[in-house]
């Protein structure tokens, strides 16, 4: 299990221009780029992911083609990304190539599941891990509303036996998810570069995660 001096602090970027990105995130140990939420040619994409060793390709449904999705992100990864996020829902085809693109270049796979209404049941939640295990995956991503603090506890708990795994407990009522998974082993946490710039709703701002994880070591 990882320690919290071993885990990172991945920082979720969106609707920055390339200059800001390659700005923002020198110095970071890990990013997050939304693909999906900024509009770059693919010479950008190659710019922005050849720069960084640690940065995870990210694009997620809704506003463009599983194609468009696909070509994005396979850029990125032809160009260096160190992690992929592929939703664990996706279809077999997509996952598939994404996956064998993946691990011809080195890159490590990120499956996600996202909830962003309700934290389902422990039985459902572990139907997902069990689905995850049966996939050519390295670390699952469960992120889940957190409506109530029970729901928080429940995502936590997963970590007590699952290794491998970040779990985000979405909204105000999830904001110590964020700090106790490395706590508890897993590999990194999200946060957001300021104020204002929140990717998923109860991020911490990156220097503020900074500062509380360096006083927890």
């Amino acid at each position: 299990m990882k320690t919290v001096r071993e885990s990172k602090i991945c920082v979720s970027i969106s609707g920055l221009s390339v200059h800001e990105i390659l700005k923002e995130t020198k110095g970071m140990e890990m990013a997050e780029i939304r693909l999906d939420e900024m509009k770059f040619t693919p010479e950008e994409i190659g710019e922005i992911f050849s720069a960084r060793a640690e940065m995870i390709a990210t694009c997620r449904p809704g506003t463009l083609k599983d194609e468009d999705r696909m070509r994005l992100l396979t850029k990125a990864i032809d160009s260096g990304a160190a992690y992929v996020d592929i939703e664990i829902e996706s279809k077999k085809w997509y996952r598939e190539k994404i996956i064998n693109e993946a691990r011809r270049n080195g890159c490590k796979v990120i499956l996600s599941y996202h909830n962003h209404r309700l934290t389902p049941p422990e039985n459902v939640l572990l139907n997902i891990a069990q689905k995850f295990k049966r996939m050519d995956g390295d670390i699952l991503k469960i992120a889940c509303k957190a409506n109530t603090i029970s729901d928080t506890a429940r995502l936590i708990g997963l970590l007590g036996h699952l290794k491998n795994t970040v779990v985000v407990a979405m909204g105000e009522k999830g904001r110590i998810s964020r700090v106790v998974g490395p706590l508890m082993g897993a590999p990194f946490t999200y946060a957001s570069l300021s104020k204002g710039k929140e990717t998923a709703e109860g991020q911490i701002e990156f220097r503020r995660m900074k500062e509380i994880m360096s006083s927890i070591v």
